[in-house]
């Protein structure tokens, strides 16, 4: 079906037959394809989609029917599956930003899930700022400047840590093999079996400097322990390996090469501080000592059941 309607929209909205722009199938999926059409104009787009969804309905048996359902404009197709815009269902004003398969977070504008937890706080952060300035704003040049503004906090400890939370549920199977939150929940285990995560839990933790050739799996911290001994985190890590491909995939269908720049420059070439900087809610944590079994906090002053 979806080659079928390919076929029928390029060889009906040409030039040719009197249309202004050669319309395009850039995308097409078991229940929807998203055309190009050409106007920049909202509206004019809208009429010849709900024409067009006519046109292709009556070139098929019943009861296959294709509906005209919305415009994206500006629209950033990543690849497939990958994709964020403005989406329109009037020519008035927009509904809000959609996004599909990119690091963003719930937000005012309407939008968003999450995609992957694995991912600190401070990546989709980034990447729903960025997308709002080049979207919304239609600024990429401020996209560009925030995005480096916030590499050069990063790599400065400027950000505050609770941005940097990475968090994963434990379960059995991951002791297969070696991951960050499974190795710090060992750790835990060892420091305070009342407040170590059970399997089920999901694990806080951050990546810390470590030793030169140490596993990375091994550099997995608790945030709170990291506060507590004023431990250095690895910023590096966090551009490299949470950052880096998140905003390599908005910025290089825009910016081509040259979306390599953001990882490298001026703003790069910084002295990292060693202390971790406190502040937003990691102000007010609180390490509470919990109960073996049932895991409930315990009163101040009770010892734990460890101790002698």
């Amino acid at each position: 079906m979806i080659e079928k309607t390919k076929e029928l929209v390029e060889q009906k909205y040409t030039k040719a037959n009197g249309y202004e722009h050669n319309a395009q199938v850039i995308y097409g999926d078991t229940d929807s394809v998203m055309v190009l059409f050409g106007p920049p104009e909202i509206a004019k787009c809208m009429e010849m989609g709900q024409e067009a969804a006519g046109f292709v309905s009556s070139q098929f048996v019943n009861p296959i029917k294709l509906e005209f359902e919305k415009v994206y404009y500006p629209y950033l197709l990543i690849s497939k599956k990958r994709y964020a815009g403005l989406y329109w269902t009037n020519p008035v004003k927009y509904d809000k930003m959609d996004a599909k398969g990119i690091e963003v977070v719930r937000s005012w504008i309407g939008l968003m899930q999450t995609v992957r937890r694995d991912n600190c706080m401070l990546v989709q952060t980034v990447i729903d700022t960025a997308l709002r300035k080049m979207l919304i704003d239609k600024d990429v040049e401020g996209a560009q400047q925030y995005t480096k503004n916030i590499i050069a906090d990063l790599l400065q400890n400027k950000v505050d840590m609770s941005q940097l939370v990475i968090t994963k549920a434990l379960s059995k199977s991951d002791y297969a093999n070696k991951q960050p939150h499974t190795e710090l929940a060992e750790k835990m285990r060892k420091r305070d079996p009342g407040s170590a995560p059970a399997l089920g839990d999901r694990v806080a933790y951050v990546i810390v400097k470590g030793a030169k050739g140490d596993q990375f799996f091994k550099r997995s911290e608790d945030p709170i322990f990291v506060l507590e001994n004023n431990i250095p985190l690895d910023t590096q890590y966090y551009l490299e390996n949470q950052l880096a491909k998140p905003l390599l995939r908005i910025f290089e269908p825009i910016l081509g090469e040259k979306a390599n720049l953001l990882l490298a420059g001026d703003h790069t070439r910084t002295i990292s501080v060693a202390a971790p900087t406190v502040g937003g809610l990691m102000k007010f944590a609180v390490r509470t000592q919990t109960c073996l079994g049932c895991k409930t906090p315990l009163p101040k002053g009770i010892p734990s059941l460890w101790q002698n």
